[in-house]
């Protein structure tokens, strides 16, 4: 979690010395719209040199982004409007190579989120039937279609 969703963190490091959360109720406007951009960049930044990290740190036969799952997102698809629906998720991660990866997958537009976590932790041996609204698990994910 590289944040709170409901964060007032600051980001002076990056020149952005208004609160978090305030500046996803934009309204539209630009300058905050910006300031968010920013944010996002940087949380983006973060993620890219953790990946690298684990791609540099040797695990068995392979590095341990070989053998991990990763998920990259928001419980929002437009924080100035609340949407939780059709949300921006990135997966990294070989998952032991039960992933089929590089590539962009769309679902259904009533697909939970926790279908994700559901298939996840049957990647790990772990095959619960339900988290929460999970429907079952999320189809496309494995290497072997």
């Amino acid at each position: 979690m590289m944040a709170r969703e409901g964060s007032a963190r600051t980001y002076r490091e990056i020149g952005v010395s208004d609160a978090h959360h305030p500046l996803t109720h934009h309204r539209g406007d630009k300058e905050m719209i910006e300031k968010v951009t920013k944010i996002n960049c940087l949380h983006l930044e973060q993620f890219a040199y953790f990946l690298n990290k684990l791609k540099s740190t040797p695990d068995g036969q392979g590095c341990l982004l070989d053998n991990v799952m990763l998920v990259y997102g928001s419980g929002l698809s437009d924080g100035n409007r609340h949407e939780h629906e059709n949300l921006p998720v990135l997966l990294a991660g070989h998952g032991a190579g039960t992933l089929k990866l590089g590539r962009h997958v769309t679902f259904s537009k009533e697909t939970p989120m926790t279908n994700l976590f559901v298939s996840m932790l049957d990647r790990v041996g772990l095959h619960g039937e339900k988290i929460g609204d999970s429907k079952g698990e999320l189809q496309n994910l494995s290497e072997i279609s």
